[in-house]
């Protein structure tokens, strides 16, 4: 008991702490609806440059990437746009969206991906909740979260993510849970909802070490259930805390709570949440780096260049999450997880990490980290980083009506 007073007094002063230093840098109504303008009128420019029949992707040497609808960013381009067409309501947002949606259906058949919940729901998700047109998308969400629930495996309790090694379960696969619990409250299928908690029990059993940070990858034996090995994949090596999977946690536990009202999800969230942002490597202006162990990486280490590197997909990810959070709890904690989202989301508004108009190849915001041990999308901006960039202010500009 008096451990855990301590930890919450400590987590108050962080709170005031935040508060004092960040007196100046606060966002408002009138700064959130020009970031929105602004991301209407450079998502156009993406627009122009988006390859016909492909979807965007990234932004690097000048050059713009695209991805086939297959990969698991697909969803993000036309989740970005439904968003910022639901601030705007400027339809030719709402068309190319569709454009989009169009060649994206057929991967509600895509059985070999545990990605469908960014590719299906982040974008015909949004789709039927702004346009409240279920017909026309009822059937492709649902078509789509039958072909996801093929990859659940009832011997391991969790869904595949990778078709190699043994049954690897990756913690992104936390952000897909959505969809299935969507699609449960969509068609009444329970089933949707029992591999949902499921999923995301047996992630809660097995990702995390003691001080609630987790692993980037679980591999499980598809026989007999056992864990064959814990490690990393776009982390900088097994043992460390890869910024981004802690994030994906951290929303993937609060949408969990917000879906099934079990306090355990809330109470394993702020746990993460306090993992996070009272890490000694958390920044202070809480963009975190790729990898919360990266700054103490020895000078030998092959990713030592990369030690102070930013991942603003990370702290998006992270302000959208703790918004949430911030209405599921009361009193100085709410406000605490408000500040802090409201922090971050000022410190991602100014001009060193939001991109001037006409730069960027059309994306909003600059220095997001895909995966240093794969030298990929290293320092470029990312289309899911805009997704939940918007997503947060958006949720933000909710809360202060």
């Amino acid at each position: 008991m008096n451990r855990s007073i301590c930890a919450f007094a400590m987590l108050i002063c962080a709170a005031g702490c935040l508060s004092n230093v960040s007196a100046q840098d606060k966002l408002n109504a009138n700064l959130v609806n020009k970031n929105l303008d602004d991301a209407v009128k450079q998502i156009k420019v993406l627009a122009k440059q988006s390859t016909e029949g492909m979807l965007p992707k990234t932004y690097d040497k000048g050059k713009n990437f695209d991805s086939e609808t297959g990969w698991w960013t697909s969803g993000f381009y036309p989740g970005t746009l439904l968003y910022l067409y639901e601030h705007s309501g400027d339809t030719e947002l709402l068309e190319l969206a569709k454009q989009k949606l169009k060649l994206l259906e057929k991967e509600k058949l895509n059985t070999t991906t545990h990605d469908l919940g960014f590719m299906l729901y982040c974008s015909f998700g949004n789709a039927m909740r702004i346009t409240g047109d279920t017909a026309a998308y009822r059937e492709i969400l649902l078509t789509g979260a039958e072909s996801l629930a093929t990859r659940y495996s009832p011997v391991t309790k969790a869904i595949r993510s990778w078709d190699f090694d043994n049954f690897p379960v990756i913690i992104d696969n936390m952000m897909n849970l959505e969809f299935l619990n969507s699609a449960s409250r969509l068609s009444g299928d329970r089933r949707f909802y029992d591999i949902s908690v499921t999923h995301a029990n047996t992630t809660m059993k097995n990702h995390y070490r003691k001080d609630y940070s987790c692993y980037h990858v679980v591999d499980y034996n598809p026989k007999t259930g056992g864990i064959v090995k814990k490690k990393t994949n776009q982390g900088a090596f097994d043992e460390s805390a890869w910024a981004r999977g802690q994030a994906w946690g951290l929303y993937g536990y609060t949408m969990m709570y917000r879906d099934t009202k079990n306090k355990k999800y809330l109470s394993f969230a702020k746990k993460i949440a306090k993992y996070m942002l009272e890490h000694p490597n958390m920044p202070d202006d809480l963009i975190a780096y790729w990898d919360f162990d990266a700054p103490n990486l020895p000078e030998d280490s092959k990713y030592a260049k990369y030690r102070h590197y930013r991942d603003v997909s990370t702290a998006s990810l992270t302000a959208s999450a703790l918004l949430e959070m911030s209405t599921m709890v009361k009193g100085k904690l709410s406000n605490y997880y408000l500040k802090t989202a409201e922090t971050i989301l000022y410190n991602l508004s100014t001009a060193k990490y939001t991109a001037e108009y006409g730069t960027n190849g059309g994306y909003l915001l600059k220095h997001s980290v895909g995966s240093i041990p794969h030298n990929s999308e290293v320092d470029v901006p990312l289309t899911y980083a805009d997704y939940y960039y918007v997503e947060a202010l958006l949720r933000y500009k909710d809360l202060i009506k």
